[in-house]
């Protein structure tokens, strides 16, 4: 969809066949070469390698121990993962990323660092101390895909276990939380403690502030009026820490594989994880745009770097004199960069911590820093000005899902007469439900997880059978009874058949309004007569072959809502 041709390419250097090749090429031209000029890598993050950009959006999970980080992970593959231990003790004691592969297999660290494929070579910098720690768990997850997560070690809450480390946790935490889509800090709702090395930990994702979602876990251990002291608790706690006026997204439930023990906040629970996961599978469509809102945020910060670099190799003198000078213009660092804000119209927000930059900068000697090189400074104001905004516009107009006065499946839809209940045979519907009785209903219904295994079969890709399914389940219960399943079964022949789906179902496939009063879907959530079919948590595209959906709807099936994970950008 966002390829170009190999012609164009040659015609017009500025097309790129890809938005993620596009990336590579602006950065290694003309981003790449102001950062060795003025060693932007050494006081920063690593230079970047095509590894980087073709990496699965990752998500970081951050917290306290037993928390709950590796049981969100396995709620969300619905299996358990190589490697994988949980208790109530620190159990976790290695950095763990949760990656896609054909096969079950743990791979040391010492050996994921040194594959060009993996986004991990930079770790290299951080010594054998913490590969020993570092792991890849791979196995063949559905979600896995499209994202990557990675699971860390519980924050340790005493200064004493923490001095015990022999890596840098909060070095480590800060180069994951730049690579990674999405920073989620967990919290057990019986601890809600922030210690010393958490602090750190969150004071060191300062930059990040988009990419972070805060989980309340374990809330349905306590009831509505403790939950309501807990939360308030919980974002005073944050509010001395993260010091922003923003208030931070806190999604409250209990993400795991068992019942809630209260069922007092169910249908609160079951609305913050329909919107988490509704935020979780946004990340692999909008890989590709983030990729360019990191890289200009990257081109941002070295610009400033190599202002600064350049300023303060300007202030040396020639001959002597050179180590007071240099002690001085630390001292005075804060001024030095008030000066530069002045002279070049720098926005102070992307300016370094001075404290931190003073640290690094008693490393080296500043007689050996490059001059102010106009070239190199002009081409990232091309970057920033022409480039990024041309790649911007190879984006297609994202019209799937939006809703449009001239959509034609809302008016006169062409499908009432292709698709009337007269099209349906009598010989065809007898046919759909014999499948249907071999599928051992249960209660007039059948699982969607059974109904997948037969959609499968028909070999259509994976974003039709979504789609089958949910204009095929109309009451949005994770279940098809008889009508809806011949429902199911006519849209799959018809797709056979080369013939489009509609958006909606036409009205003379509709089926009865379902009264919704007492039953609950397969997440648990109460039913709605106007739920959008666009925005279905039921769609089975991605249960598991052994994931079942209990009649007694106590279980939550977490899976089911990650149909859109199939849809991200190349």
């Amino acid at each position: 969809m966002y390829k170009k041709t190999k012609k164009e390419v040659e015609k017009d250097p500025g097309v790129y066949l890809s938005v993620v090749d596009g990336l590579k090429k602006i950065y290694e031209t003309k981003i790449k070469p102001l950062e060795e000029m003025y060693q932007f890598h050494e006081f920063h993050s690593p230079l970047l390698r095509d590894s980087d950009f073709d990496a699965k959006p990752t998500v970081l999970l951050l917290g306290q121990y037993s928390t709950g980080k590796t049981s969100f992970i396995k709620y969300l593959l619905e299996r358990d993962f190589p490697g994988a231990h949980i208790g109530p003790e620190p159990t976790t004691d290695r950095w763990m990323a949760v990656m896609y592969g054909d096969s079950e297999l743990i791979t040391p660290g010492n050996a994921l660092a040194i594959q060009a494929d993996k986004p991990f070579r930079a770790l290299s910098k951080f010594g054998n101390d913490f590969l020993t720690k570092f792991q890849s768990s791979q196995l063949p997850a559905p979600i896995l895909e499209d994202i990557t997560f990675i699971d860390t070690p519980g924050v340790l809450s005493g200064e004493k276990q923490r001095i015990g480390r022999t890596y840098d946790y909060v070095n480590v935490c800060e180069w994951f939380a730049e690579k990674a889509d999405r920073i989620i800090l967990l919290f057990d709702a019986h601890k809600l403690d922030i210690s010393d090395e958490f602090k750190r930990v969150i004071e060191a994702l300062k930059g990040h502030d988009d990419k972070i979602r805060v989980i309340l876990n374990k809330a349905d251990m306590v009831n509505a009026q403790q939950l309501m002291r807990v939360y308030g608790a919980l974002m005073w706690s944050l509010g001395k820490v993260m010091q922003t006026p923003e208030v931070v997204r806190v999604y409250i439930g209990s993400f795991w594989d068992q019942p809630f023990q209260n069922e007092e906040n169910r249908k609160l629970f079951e609305a913050e994880q329909a919107d988490l996961f509704k935020d979780l599978a946004s990340l692999p469509r909008n890989a590709a745009v983030r990729k360019i809102n990191e890289l200009v945020k990257r081109s941002r910060l070295a610009k400033v770097h190599a202002y600064i670099i350049s300023h303060l190799r300007a202030q040396m003198p020639s001959v002597f004199g050179k180590s007071s000078k240099q002690t001085e213009l630390i001292k005075n660092l804060k001024q030095e960069f008030i000066e530069i804000h002045k002279k070049y119209q720098l926005p102070v927000g992307d300016f370094p911590i001075i404290a931190r930059f003073q640290e690094q900068l008693t490393a080296y000697d500043f007689s050996k820093f490059a001059k102010l090189n106009p070239k190199v400074i002009q081409a990232m104001d091309q970057v920033l000005g022409d480039d990024i905004p041309k790649l911007m516009k190879q984006f297609p107009q994202e019209t799937v899902g939006k809703p449009s006065a001239t959509n034609p499946f809302e008016n006169n839809n062409p499908f009432d007469n292709l698709m009337s209940e007269e099209t349906i045979s009598n010989e065809d519907r007898q046919k759909y439900l014999q499948t249907f009785l071999s599928l051992n209903p249960t209660n007039g219904k059948v699982s969607g997880s059974s109904v997948k295994q037969v959609l499968v079969e028909t070999g259509l890709p994976r974003e039709i059978l979504s789609k089958v399914w949910v204009l095929s389940d109309r009451d949005k219960d994770g279940q098809l009874n008889e009508e809806e399943f011949v429902i199911c079964m006519y849209l799959v022949n018809i797709s056979l058949a080369g013939q489009p789906l509609p958006d909606q179902l036409p009205q003379t496939l509709r089926l009865p309004s379902v009264s919704h009063g007492t039953r609950l879907s397969s997440t648990g959530s109460p039913l709605t007569s106007n739920v959008n079919i666009q925005n279905n948590n039921n769609n089975p595209s991605y249960p598991s072959s052994s994931a079942t959906t209990p009649t007694n709807n106590t279980f939550r099936n977490s899976s089911d809502n990650y149909a859109d994970f199939g849809n991200s950008l190349q």
